[in-house]
């Protein structure tokens, strides 16, 4: 199934990291969304606009959450006018909105993409001017309506962004790391391990802490979009009283199903890492527990049901030598634990995973490696 072709029934795309959809697919199932299919960047879904709302609060993996409007003949800028302005725009946008145009790909005749995303935005401009007298104006970085224009050989696609900013921002990184791993891509390794969120979770090379407050927002049931004061959609003209009062009882919703967290364990040789990570937990609202020691003086003894990291890939940070080493050993002493890793594609290692999968951390190829519990179960013991 390619990106320009719907999923029977589905209305709605939320795209996600390359080789993340499959997690993706996991999470929007577990929301209760309907006709969820997995396709190539992303995840089919969702009949209802509420369904689109939904996702965009509670989904921790998908990028944003597009509907997908019209996919057309397009060889040039004319037949891409066209099939643009043959969209009805004013459910969406009236001449006091703003709006943006965000396009991609290419072909024989339509070759720069800036191109490609002012012809659109023209089309929808003229549209509205000829209909309602007035024009909407462009603002590219923060705009009401955001519309993604994609060409592929002869054909064009338009999808509507309900999400306004890209979901990532959860609002809590206050400080940053060297080599800050992404919110989306931090949850989706909290979903692959398998640990379940009831039992407590170590990160011995937690650095700003990403692995650790992601965990920690999932085990809380704490819709991450709470943290967004309004999405995309809410700037539409479509956005009625009935839409505000669908999202205040979800908001509410969200808010009554929170619970706390279990205790959560941090450590990093990098003293300023755990200032970043302390940082971030405060803003996150999450308790964590923290020390500086290098992994291999990580102890067996917190007794966690779980253990994340994501250790240093070699590229924007140096890998030590004896890290592969160092990394293996600590697995060793989890051994009771759930226990999963990201890192780079052939990252050294003498243990067998018991799950891998491959996806991209921007453009770095990483596997996410999982490793279950070789016993029963360890409490935590204080």
């Amino acid at each position: 199934m390619t990106r320009t072709e719907r999923a029977p029934q589905a209305r709605f795309f939320a795209t996600a990291a390359k080789g993340t959809e499959p997690l993706l697919a996991d999470e929007l199932v577990e929301l209760g969304l309907p006709e969820v299919r997995e396709a190539r960047g992303g995840v089919y879904f969702g009949r209802a606009t509420r369904d689109a709302y939904r996702a965009c609060l509670w989904s921790r993996i998908a990028m944003r959450v597009h509907e997908p409007l019209a996919s057309f003949a397009c060889r040039d800028g004319d037949e891409l006018y066209a099939g643009v302005k043959a969209i009805d725009w004013l459910e969406h946008i009236d001449g006091q909105c703003t709006l943006a145009v965000r396009a991609s790909g290419q072909n024989e005749r339509l070759t720069h993409t800036h191109f490609i995303a002012v012809r659109a935005k023209d089309a929808v401009v003229d549209q509205v001017r000829e209909r309602q007298g007035a024009r909407p104006s462009v603002d590219r970085d923060s705009p009401d309506v955001l519309l993604f224009v994609r060409v592929s050989g002869e054909q064009a696609s338009v999808s509507l962004d309900y999400s306004g900013g890209s979901l990532h921002a959860r609002g809590f990184r206050a400080e940053e790391g060297a080599a800050p791993l992404r919110e989306t891509l931090a949850a989706a390794l909290v979903r692959f391990s398998g640990w379940r969120g009831d039992t407590p979770l170590v990160d011995p090379l937690c650095g700003s802490g990403m692995l650790l407050l992601e965990a920690g927002l999932w085990a809380a049931r704490r819709a991450p979009g709470l943290a967004q004061s309004r999405f995309g959609f809410e700037r539409w003209r479509s956005f009625d009283a009935s839409a505000k009062a669908a999202m205040a009882e979800l908001r509410a919703e969200a808010r009554a199903g929170e619970r706390a967290p279990p205790p959560l364990f941090g450590s990093d040789a990098d003293p300023r890492a755990l200032d970043q990570c302390r940082a971030n937990a405060e803003s996150a609202g999450i308790s964590v527990n923290l020390r500086q020691a290098p992994l291999a003086r990580v102890d067996a003894g917190m007794k966690p049901g779980g253990v994340l990291a994501n250790p240093p890939y070699g590229e924007r940070l140096a890998r030590p030598e004896h890290l592969p080493r160092d990394l293996d050993a600590l697995l060793d002493r989890f051994g009771a634990c759930q226990r999963a890793l990201i890192v780079s594609r052939g990252f050294p290692s003498r243990l067998r995973t018991s799950r891998l999968q491959a996806v991209f951390n921007g453009p770095i190829e990483c596997e996410l490696r999982r490793y279950d519990a070789a016993g029963p179960r360890l409490s935590f013991r204080s």
